[in-house]
């Protein structure tokens, strides 16, 4: 994907959607509990103002984000957590209006990128549809766990087709990130579109590994947004059965993941897992 207008288009749709849900949360409502252990409302928000404003110094100026880089070298357990916490303290119009500034920022300075260039990152370099298309993860992701602290059921849209790709780009990052070989040969992914229209189809037609079911439940499942138990997912043969127990999209260490429906979540929450909250795809997943 070389012309980065069409998931900017989407990336920005995406922010919209996620800001008409956090726009009408009451004060109160910034402070429950996501999910992800720790984590309120406020976090989620401040982890993508967070992430953004770094990807937009990648865009604008390297060295100084080298520098920023060179901090996460230093605290590679904890930075994450470290910018999360600190944009949760500001007050709620300071946090929204930082968000909404740099996510706008973000996607004037993607669009003017020039072709070809390649903007560093925590994880390999990557161009401005790769990067656009890691903030949209992200944003739906994170837009999840907000969703599931007030109760709202999200319409799933089209919009997930860039979150699909990347969970099925990166299913040998999965294998890596866990010490493990991944499968030579490549799988068959068909999902079917949110609204019912066709199927999204990946890897060759003949794969004896496939992988089959809604277009949602496999984003929810690769993000580790929910457990295995509770899609429709569903894989035929041995390598396929084992990705679905280990997929993840976002970059870093494995998540632990959701539990399944009536679970108990272990102490400290640890079960929940705060996955996806590496800032960008996994490697080999750009755009």
């Amino acid at each position: 994907m070389s012309d980065p207008s069409a998931v900017l288009d989407d990336l920005r749709a995406e922010g919209d959607a996620l800001d008409q849900l956090v726009g009408d949360l009451s004060e109160r409502q910034w402070s429950l509990t996501t999910p992800a252990p720790r984590w309120s409302i406020a976090h989620q928000v401040a982890h993508l103002a967070w992430t953004d404003t770094a990807a937009l110094l990648s865009v604008t100026d390297p060295e100084a984000f080298a520098a920023e880089t060179q901090k996460a070298l230093e605290s590679p357990g904890t930075f994450v957590d470290e910018g999360a916490d600190a944009g949760a303290e500001l007050p709620v119009d300071e946090l929204l209006a930082w968000w909404r500034d740099g996510r706008e920022q973000l996607r004037r300075a993607l669009r003017m990128a020039p072709a070809g260039v390649r903007f560093p990152w925590y994880g390999p370099p990557m161009g401005a549809a790769s990067m656009a298309t890691g903030r949209l993860m992200e944003t739906w992701a994170h837009g999840q766990d907000i969703a599931d602290a007030v109760g709202v059921r999200r319409a799933p849209t089209a919009r997930l087709r860039h979150v699909a790709r990347i969970g099925v780009r990166a299913r040998d990052y999965a294998y890596f990130v866990r010490g493990l070989d991944a499968p030579t040969e490549e799988f068959r992914v068909e999902l079917t579109a949110p609204d019912g229209s066709g199927l999204w189809t990946y890897g060759p037609e003949d794969a004896p590994q496939r992988v089959t079911g809604p277009a949602l439940d496999f984003c929810l499942l690769v993000t580790q947004r929910a457990h295995r138990a509770d899609v429709a997912v569903r894989a035929e043969g041995t390598d396929a059965d084992r990705w679905l127990d280990i997929a993840q999209a976002f970059a870093g260490p494995a998540g632990e993941g959701r539990p399944a429906s009536g679970e108990t979540v272990g102490s400290a929450g640890e079960t929940a897992g705060r996955s996806g909250d590496s800032p960008g795809p996994a490697k080999g997943a750009g755009a």
